[in-house]
């Protein structure tokens, strides 16, 4: 006698229309049962008719706690997603999120961050990527039938009656309008078919030019936009909730094209014969995919399967991590083209974190020591974050970093033309925490490197800041030209009016100027330079990387650094890849890493990090990390992760304990091999 197969138990977290039309897809798959939905409003009428069998909980942290859930799918609106699904991983919850994953890349970053950390399946619930006719779709791309690909149209949209302004697709801070709505799914299918046509997953498009009309409430009620593929494939995309379109797919081919009439609902949602029809110049042929399960089963009976496999994303064709990602990634190009953030992203509404809980103080995964001349402790490393345009985007990196224990930010004048003090001022603000935080500033960048132009962007740093001081500042740059007491005096004269309220000093300076300006100052009373933000590795940077760029890990700099006791706040501080996979002795394709960092003293170093990172059942970078952590003279390392991945990998270097052994042998001074040592 053999027993039933174990199928997957189904919560659903918001009880909407689309939730019906998944719950339906779980009564007609064979891996999945739904056992519970999960509504803000339990007593709502039609419940109990519309998800038959289900347990109705009251909330959604209800459906989280419920031991009879195995994996939940979450149907709320968009701006509630990432926390929904982020919070569904860490109760050990498989989720299958609908459309789009997240409000942007970002955020789809951070619940996929959120899933690989506690072993969990995530994916998002594009019903037609799984669909059999799919498939069919691409073998036809890919064996020719039209020739090479050269165009794709796609469109998805619909009017609704009228302008409705309390329904969530005209809702501001509900993320309405097209293009997270349906406009996900012809782009999808665009980077689907260019991928076909190279024989890959998908592609990824390198130009993308988008418009769109904003309405009353500010969403796109209708928008297209272009797409360029390294290939030379180009997709027209087009999307509306105000204006209905053909919704047909188009793929132009040298050879003819492929039409495909309603393509989203392939056979139809209850199942039924689907159509792709190729015409050429000799006549037309219809394609025809028969299919009697239900559309919305096959997403079902693919998680599940996922599931049961121990996989923690879709398999293809369905949409994988990466997938999803550079799906939304192209959404946020496109709303970037029309200018559309929402109210929702914006600071005054952004007060939690991507979680949906408040931000947390007191984190210790990253210490914090003293550094001469801050009123406060300094976490061991610094964040630097030039990469992101936008509040909703960066929030989730510097929240992340704080609740680590972070509290160090680097910024300049110059970085993102101002966007990254102004990002750093609304986040200082809107959490609260610019008493517990160090501000780095930095101007007088070339060309612009004189004595009166510090006083004057400082001011405007600050006015981005939404602060009086900077706790360090840094001259970005120096000009040999000018004579040093004059950037001296210009400093301190911050320095009494309290605008910078702890060290000063030069970012990118040579001994020879910091030790005129030492003592000029020593001489004159006026405040002395006491900390640099100069290049410091493992690997010494042979060449500039910038104009007018200083390193700092030669000898005779560590020497003086370790005999001033000077703190140097390090940039690129693990060597920008060198210490990865991107080089090596045989490997010459990136030229920046061949022309600043390639020797064989650096190879050397390299090879001895990579051995004390096999003993240590870590990668060479951390060990690089730790090499500049391990100093002894104040060593900050300023690091730049652009992801929750990312962030956490750096924090992995201090795991690492080097004694001074260590570093003589990592550079090479030394015979001795290390022991392990980790703490």
């Amino acid at each position: 006698m053999t027993s039933e197969p174990r199928k997957i138990r189904w919560g659903i977290l918001g009880p909407g229309t689309i939730a019906k039309a998944f719950a339906d897809g779980v009564a007609h798959s064979s891996t999945g049962t739904l056992v519970a939905i999960g509504a803000r409003n339990p007593g709502k009428s039609g419940l109990a008719q519309n998800f038959p069998g289900a347990r109705i909980l009251d909330g959604y942290e209800a459906l989280l706690a419920d031991p009879d859930v195995d994996a939940v799918y979450i149907s709320t609106p968009h701006p509630s997603h990432a926390e929904w699904a982020i919070r569904a991983a860490e109760a050990g919850k498989h989720v299958l999120c609908e459309k789009p994953m997240g409000l942007t890349a970002f955020e789809a970053d951070a619940m996929i961050h959120a899933a690989r950390k506690a072993g969990t399946f995530l994916s998002e619930a594009f019903m037609y990527r799984l669909h059999p006719q799919t498939a069919k779709l691409v073998e036809l791309v890919r064996s020719g039938a039209i020739g090479e690909v050269r165009m794709v149209k796609s469109s998805f949209g619909f009017a609704m009656p009228d302008f409705m302004p309390e329904h969530r697709l005209y809702a501001n801070d509900l993320a309405g309008g097209g293009i997270l709505d349906v406009g996900g799914y012809p782009v999808s299918m665009a980077r689907l078919i260019a991928g076909a046509a190279l024989g890959k997953p998908f592609a990824e498009p390198d130009k993308v030019a988008g418009a769109a009309h904003l309405g009353q409430s500010g969403v796109d009620e209708w928008a297209s936009a272009l797409l360029h593929f390294p290939s030379g494939i180009v997709a027209e995309v087009s999307c509306g909730i105000s204006l209905a379109q053909d919704n047909v797919l188009r793929i132009l081919g040298t050879k003819g094209r492929i039409e495909v009439a309603d393509f989203w609902y392939a056979s139809g949602r209850e199942g039924g014969t689907g159509e792709i029809r190729i015409i050429r110049p000799g006549g037309e042929e219809v394609v025809e995919v028969r299919e009697d399960r239900w559309l919305y089963a096959f997403e079902v009976d693919a998680a599940g399967e996922a599931i049961l496999a121990g996989k923690q994303e879709f398999a293809w064709p369905g949409m994988g991590w990466a997938d999803s990602h550079g799906n939304l990634r192209v959404l946020d190009k496109w709303r970037a083209a029309i200018g559309l953030e929402y109210e929702i992203e914006k600071p005054e509404k952004r007060v939690n974190t991507i979680s949906g809980r408040g931000l947390r103080s007191g984190g210790t995964t990253i210490p914090k020591r003293e550094i001469p001349g801050l009123p406060r402790p300094a976490s061991c490393l610094a964040l630097g974050f030039e990469d992101f345009r936008t509040f909703s985007s960066g929030m989730i990196l510097l929240d992340a970093y704080f609740e680590a224990g972070g509290n160090v930010f680097d910024t300049a004048y110059i970085y993102g033309s101002g966007y990254t003090e102004t990002l750093l001022g609304q986040w200082l603000k809107n959490r609260g925490v610019r008493e517990q935080s160090v501000v780095i500033g930095k101007g007088a960048h070339t060309p612009l490197c004189y004595p009166d132009v510090i006083g004057k962007q400082l001011t405007q740093s600050l006015d981005r800041l939404q602060t009086d001081h900077v706790d360090v500042y840094f001259m970005h740059r120096d000009d040999p030209d000018v004579p040093v007491d004059e950037f001296v005096d210009a400093m301190d004269r911050e320095v009494r009016a309290g605008r910078i309220r702890g060290p000063f000093g030069g970012s990118n300076w040579t001994r020879e100027r910091m030790d005129e300006a030492i003592a000029y100052a020593e001489r004159t009373g006026k405040q002395k330079p006491g900390a640099l933000s100069n290049n410091f590795s493992l690997a010494e940077m042979l060449v500039p990387i910038w104009p007018g760029c200083v390193t700092s890990s030669s000898d005779e700099w560590k020497a003086w650094l370790t005999a001033r006791q000077m703190p140097n706040f390090a940039w690129s501080s693990q060597g920008r890849g060198f210490f990865t996979g991107r080089a090596g002795r045989d490997q010459r394709d990136n030229e920046e890493l061949v022309r600043v960092w390639y020797s064989e003293k650096n190879f050397g170093r390299r090879d001895r990090a990579i051995e004390l990172a096999n003993r240590l059942g870590k990668s060479p970078i951390h060990v690089a990390l730790a090499y500049v952590l391990a100093q002894p003279f104040p060593s900050v390392p300023l690091i730049g992760p652009r992801t929750l991945d990312e962030l956490e990998d750096s924090l992995q270097a201090l795991d690492i304990a080097l004694s001074p052994d260590d570093i003589a042998w990592l550079d090479g001074g030394s015979d001795q091999h290390p022991a392990r040592r980790t703490g």
